[in-house]
């Protein structure tokens, strides 16, 4: 599975060859979305509206998160798709989450079309608000990188700050994640907490849940308390 996540998010880098082998890979990351896609309508079906605590929407990042070895106290639906952008993560959110229902959902989303991820941002909120009201919602930050990815960590910390104000302007919580991961001696993060640069090892999931709990825990209880 962390192969092909790996692979799915290079794909996003080379999708824009015509080489054979860039088709296959194209093809790959097709299959592998519409397998994913498959799954969450089946998974759909077997919750009622509300009955799932938490669902994470997102990228490689959310894909690879092994949620319930972090979250067992919650019942938990991963709909992260490795490669995903804001445009992916849009045209899905449909069968995502809205036919989810989750008391509340976590998206960490961006990385992979950062130069254009607020053409379609703003739109995801306005969605969320109109389409799951119940819903309560909680934006995560980019995370910090290095290698290639952390050549992009000044315009990641700037988008950063475009997300807190949309944040703020929805009534959404926002978590950053940025700050924590990064070893600020070296304005990258830190080399234990990723695989690559880009991707997350066990112990940055740790930092990521020690960071996301806290507002999971109190947007839940606001859900509960409104239906009280």
């Amino acid at each position: 599975m962390k192969r092909l996540i790996a692979l799915l998010c290079l794909g996003l880098f080379v999708l824009a060859g015509c080489s054979s082998k860039d088709q296959e890979l194209a093809e790959q990351v097709r299959l592998y979305r519409a397998a994913k896609l498959e799954q969450y309508q089946a998974e759909n079906e077997q919750f009622a509206d509300f009955e799932v605590d938490v669902a994470f929407l997102g990228d490689s990042l959310t894909d690879g998160y092994p949620l319930e070895k972090f979250y067992p106290q919650y019942t938990v639906s991963n709909r992260g798709i490795g490669g995903d952008t804001t445009t992916g993560l849009l045209e899905r959110l449909q069968v995502s989450l809205y036919d989810l229902k989750p008391k509340v959902a976590v998206m960490l989303i961006g990385a992979n079309n950062m130069d254009k991820m607020f053409a379609d941002y703003e739109t995801i909120l306005a969605g969320f608000r109109q389409n799951t009201p119940s819903t309560k919602i909680i934006l995560l930050s980019l995370t910090s990188m290095s290698g290639e990815w952390g050549k992009k960590n000044q315009l990641a910390a700037y988008n950063n700050v475009r997300i807190k104000l949309l944040a703020d302007k929805y009534g959404y919580e926002f978590v950053d994640l940025f700050t924590p991961l990064m070893d600020v001696s070296t304005g990258q993060i830190r080399p234990e907490y990723t695989t690559d640069g880009g991707h997350l090892t066990e112990l940055g999931y740790e930092v990521l849940t020690a960071q996301i709990t806290p507002a999971i825990e109190k947007q839940l209880a606001a859900w509960h308390a409104e239906k009280e």
